[in-house]
């Protein structure tokens, strides 16, 4: 087994026994990062230099016997949408290209402070808008299991880095499924926490509601180790809760004893690839010969949670992308061409004696604000911001936003009640394997369906996880969900980590990435 292959909680207990050095970790996954990401794509931004020196810095402080954070030495990749003090945070968008926030989101701090090596940003759908990292500015990122296929989104470059063992452990978010998914196509674990259970200060918003910071990894153990790192509350997030952070990393070895598993009867229904469904029940299969009890239980208002999503989810990007106006910071048009052009249409109109159209002509501020929107954002950034503008807007609020809150709150009521009867609800993550890249993006109904089993645990704010439970007969992963009540991220855990320890699909690796 090479280094790079090494678990996460492997690499960390070599570096603390001194087997190897800060140093010599980040250096290999710099080196594996370097050889194969000119194909996958799953970074926008490695700085070595910067990595190595994190790392002598620790390795520095390990031999004069300091302390040190519980991360120590352990590389970790950011998906770009989280604040990194002073150096770029694009969004996966032309708009924040060169954008240098003043300040680390509360994750990063956090990582800091343990020590981890921050070793580059991710790739991802432009603002995580999107379902398969095809909608970034800076190009797509293709599955490690095969290229030219999607490695999900929008926390693609997450997920595909982990597979193609270019990290250890990285940083996704997700607001509908986004680390879910992309765990299932990359046949990682994906775990999203609790609507609370992590700070989200720092993390540009998509749709504050529901957005959500959790961990990418090999195994439940190994995401146990970083959610224990980046959990718990922060005067800088009122919705961050301030609730004790349970010791993950050591709870998850405790199987669950008289484990109650709840099998979603409308996620086993029309819509779901044969495949899938054979997978997931063999994976419950499993979980019955480790003693589990296995029921029926219904979401009944699940079947309209896509549909409340993408009610819910673009009204509220329509209203956090509105500081992007080319003013305050981020991408602005061309302003001496946009004026020349005005002056030009003005000149010309006025000499065809058509005065009133030329008075009606946008101000160069109006004009600026349209164009800087207009070239600064791309085509489904565009799109959900329109859907959200018109939900919100005079006359249509009521029909379509309020509607879409009552339904939310049906769909979180249906959660309750299944967690009365049951410890964890059981199911697939996505209805169908990774897909080639191309093959949705015309079709923005069909894209927003993959989110059909993951956006429900989004809207009752419910954590969930992705694990690995085999693959198509083509050879592309498939992944088990499983979703607990609010703040049980160390019963998914536990019950993640049994299953792992049953099974090796979380050890497969993509044959270019072995």
């Amino acid at each position: 087994m090479t280094l790079v292959e090494k678990s996460a909680a492997e690499l960390l207990a070599s570096l603390r026994e001194g087997q190897l050095s800060a140093v010599e970790v980040a250096t290999a996954f710099l080196d594996r990062i370097e050889s194969l990401d000119g194909s996958v794509h799953a970074f926008i931004r490695v700085d070595r230099q910067s990595a190595l020196q994190q790392a002598e810095r620790i390795d520095e402080r390990r031999r004069r016997g300091e302390p040190l954070g519980a991360l120590a030495g352990l590389p970790v990749a950011l998906k770009d949408l989280l604040c990194t003090r002073g150096e770029p945070t694009t969004c996966g968008s032309r708009m924040l290209e060169n954008f240098r926030p003043p300040y680390d989101a509360t994750v990063v701090r956090r990582l800091r402070e343990a020590d981890a090596v921050l070793i580059g940003k991710t790739n991802l759908d432009e603002f995580a808008m999107g379902g398969s990292t095809e909608t970034s500015y800076f190009g797509p990122t293709h599955n490690p299991w095969r290229h030219g296929y999607t490695p999900g989104g929008s926390s693609g470059g997450a997920a595909a880095c982990v597979a193609a063992s270019m990290a250890p452990l990285s940083i996704g978010t997700d607001t509908g499924g986004s680390i879910r998914q992309p765990a299932a196509f990359c046949g990682v674990t994906g775990l999203k926490p609790t609507y609370g259970r992590v700070s989200r200060f720092g993390l540009v918003a998509f749709a504050s509601s529901l957005d959500q910071i959790g961990p990418l990894a090999r195994s439940a153990e190994d995401a146990a180790l970083l959610l224990e790192t980046i959990a718990g509350g922060d005067p800088a997030d009122s919705t961050a809760v301030d609730r004790p952070v349970p010791p993950y990393s050591r709870l998850v070895h405790q199987p669950l004893e008289g484990l109650r598993l709840g099998v979603v009867r409308e996620h086993l229904a029309d819509g779901l690839h044969d495949e899938i469904a054979e997978a997931v029940h063999r994976a419950i299969d499993v979980y019955r010969s480790l003693g589990a009890t296995v029921q029926e239980v219904s979401l009944p208002h699940s079947r309209y949670a896509v549909a409340t999503y993408y009610v819910v989810a673009p009204s509220e990007a329509s209203s956090n992308l509105a500081r992007y106006d080319g003013v305050h910071y981020g991408y602005r048009t061309d302003e001496q061409a946009l004026i020349r052009e005005l002056e030009a249409q003005r000149k010309r109109l006025e000499a065809e004696g058509r005065h009133e159209q030329a008075e009606a002509l946008d101000s160069p501020l109006v004009k600026m604000y349209r164009r800087t929107r207009a070239e600064g954002f791309g085509a489904e950034v565009k799109r959900r911001i329109m859907i959200g503008t018109y939900a919100l807007s005079a006359g249509y609020y009521d029909a379509y936003y309020l509607k879409a809150l009552k339904v939310r709150r049906l769909i979180h009521n249906d959660y309750r009640a299944a967690f009365e009867q049951v410890d964890l609800l059981i199911g697939p993550v996505t209805p169908m394997a990774a897909f080639a890249l191309g093959e949705k993006l015309r079709d923005p109904l069909a894209m927003y369906l993959v989110d059909m089993y993951t956006a429900g645990a989004n809207l009752a704010g419910v954590p969930g996880i992705s694990i690995p439970c085999g693959f198509t007969a083509d050879g592309l992963p498939i992944g088990l969900q499983l979703q607990a009540p609010p703040f049980e991220e160390q019963r998914l855990l536990r019950g993640a980590h049994m299953f792992q320890q049953a099974t090796d699909w979380h050890l497969r690796r993509p044959v270019d990435a072995s």
